[in-house]
Protein backbone atom coordinates (compact mmCIF):
# COMPACT_ATOMS: atom_id res chain seq x y z
CA UNK A 1 0.00 0.00 0.00
CA UNK A 2 1.54 3.52 -1.06
CA UNK A 3 0.02 6.26 1.08
CA UNK A 4 -0.38 10.07 -0.35
CA UNK A 5 -0.70 12.83 2.54
CA UNK A 6 -2.14 16.29 1.27
CA UNK A 7 -3.12 19.14 3.54
CA UNK A 8 -1.09 20.50 6.37
CA UNK A 9 0.62 24.16 6.34
CA UNK A 10 1.23 26.97 8.74
CA UNK A 11 -1.62 28.46 10.79
CA UNK A 12 -1.73 30.44 14.08
CA UNK A 13 -2.73 29.20 17.30
CA UNK A 14 -6.67 28.06 17.80
CA UNK A 15 -6.64 27.63 13.89
CA UNK A 16 -7.76 24.25 11.88
CA UNK A 17 -6.09 22.08 9.64
CA UNK A 18 -7.42 18.99 7.87
CA UNK A 19 -5.22 16.16 6.51
CA UNK A 20 -6.08 13.76 3.91
CA UNK A 21 -4.28 10.61 3.09
CA UNK A 22 -5.23 8.45 0.08
CA UNK A 23 -3.98 4.98 -0.43
CA UNK A 24 -3.11 3.32 -3.74
CA UNK A 25 -5.59 0.70 -3.35
CA UNK A 26 -9.22 0.04 -0.79
CA UNK A 27 -8.16 -0.20 2.79
CA UNK A 28 -11.10 -1.99 3.73
CA UNK A 29 -8.74 -4.62 5.29
CA UNK A 30 -6.21 -2.06 7.09
CA UNK A 31 -6.39 0.35 10.13
CA UNK A 32 -5.03 3.50 9.47
CA UNK A 33 -3.40 6.41 11.36
CA UNK A 34 -1.26 9.13 12.18
CA UNK A 35 2.23 9.59 13.90
CA UNK A 36 4.09 12.88 13.89
CA UNK A 37 7.60 14.18 14.53
CA UNK A 38 8.54 17.21 16.25
CA UNK A 39 11.83 18.45 15.34
CA UNK A 40 14.50 16.90 17.89
CA UNK A 41 11.80 14.79 19.18
CA UNK A 42 10.72 10.90 18.40
CA UNK A 43 8.16 10.30 16.43
CA UNK A 44 5.01 9.90 18.72
CA UNK A 45 1.25 8.08 17.76
CA UNK A 46 -1.35 10.27 17.14
CA UNK A 47 -4.57 8.96 16.29
CA UNK A 48 -6.18 5.48 14.84
CA UNK A 49 -8.97 4.20 12.88
CA UNK A 50 -9.52 0.49 13.24
CA UNK A 51 -10.39 -1.57 10.09
CA UNK A 52 -13.97 -1.05 9.83
CA UNK A 53 -13.72 2.36 11.44
CA UNK A 54 -15.63 0.90 14.34
CA UNK A 55 -12.92 2.13 16.82
CA UNK A 56 -10.57 5.49 17.20
CA UNK A 57 -7.59 6.09 19.60
CA UNK A 58 -5.81 9.43 20.14
CA UNK A 59 -3.17 10.53 22.06
CA UNK A 60 -4.03 12.05 25.09
CA UNK A 61 -2.34 15.41 23.80
CA UNK A 62 -4.91 15.29 21.14
CA UNK A 63 -7.88 14.15 22.56
CA UNK A 64 -11.18 16.42 22.25
CA UNK A 65 -9.41 18.26 19.63
CA UNK A 66 -8.22 16.34 16.54
CA UNK A 67 -10.65 13.59 14.55
CA UNK A 68 -10.34 10.80 12.94
CA UNK A 69 -12.22 9.47 10.05
CA UNK A 70 -11.91 7.04 6.91
CA UNK A 71 -13.69 6.13 3.92
CA UNK A 72 -12.85 2.62 2.42
CA UNK A 73 -14.17 3.36 -0.54
CA UNK A 74 -11.93 5.74 -1.46
CA UNK A 75 -8.99 4.63 0.34
CA UNK A 76 -8.85 7.53 2.34
CA UNK A 77 -8.31 8.68 6.11
CA UNK A 78 -8.87 12.03 7.40
CA UNK A 79 -7.85 13.72 10.22
CA UNK A 80 -9.13 17.41 11.47
CA UNK A 81 -7.17 19.05 13.67
CA UNK A 82 -8.98 21.82 15.67
CA UNK A 83 -7.96 24.55 18.15
CA UNK A 84 -3.97 23.92 17.23
CA UNK A 85 -1.29 24.55 19.70
CA UNK A 86 2.55 25.35 18.66
CA UNK A 87 3.07 22.11 20.23
CA UNK A 88 1.15 20.47 17.61
CA UNK A 89 4.01 21.13 15.15
CA UNK A 90 5.72 18.38 13.56
CA UNK A 91 5.89 16.25 10.52
CA UNK A 92 2.96 14.38 10.16
CA UNK A 93 2.13 11.00 8.28
CA UNK A 94 -0.06 8.65 7.57
CA UNK A 95 0.07 5.10 8.78
CA UNK A 96 -1.33 1.87 7.84
CA UNK A 97 -1.29 -1.90 8.96
CA UNK A 98 -3.41 -4.76 8.02
CA UNK A 99 -5.62 -5.68 10.90
CA UNK A 100 -4.89 -4.06 14.37
CA UNK A 101 -1.68 -4.66 16.65
CA UNK A 102 -2.44 -4.16 20.30
CA UNK A 103 1.02 -2.44 20.17
CA UNK A 104 -0.53 0.29 17.77
CA UNK A 105 0.61 3.03 19.53
CA UNK A 106 4.46 2.28 18.40
CA UNK A 107 5.31 2.91 15.41
CA UNK A 108 7.30 -0.10 14.66
CA UNK A 109 3.73 -1.86 14.44
CA UNK A 110 2.84 0.27 11.18
CA UNK A 111 4.25 -1.80 8.01
CA UNK A 112 3.34 1.60 5.87
CA UNK A 113 4.15 5.38 5.58
CA UNK A 114 3.28 7.96 3.66
CA UNK A 115 6.06 10.84 2.78
CA UNK A 116 5.20 13.18 5.83
CA UNK A 117 3.76 16.50 5.53
CA UNK A 118 5.08 19.76 7.90
CA UNK A 119 2.39 21.40 10.05
CA UNK A 120 3.51 24.50 12.00
CA UNK A 121 1.05 26.28 14.66
CA UNK A 122 2.87 29.97 15.36
CA UNK A 123 1.92 31.14 18.81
Amino acid sequence: VQLQASGGGAVQAGESLRFSCRASRRTSGYSMGWFRQALGKEREFVAAVRVGGSSTWYADSVKGRFTISRDNAAGTVNLQMNSLKPEDTAVYYCVAQLGLSTSYMVDSAWGYWGQGTQVTVSS
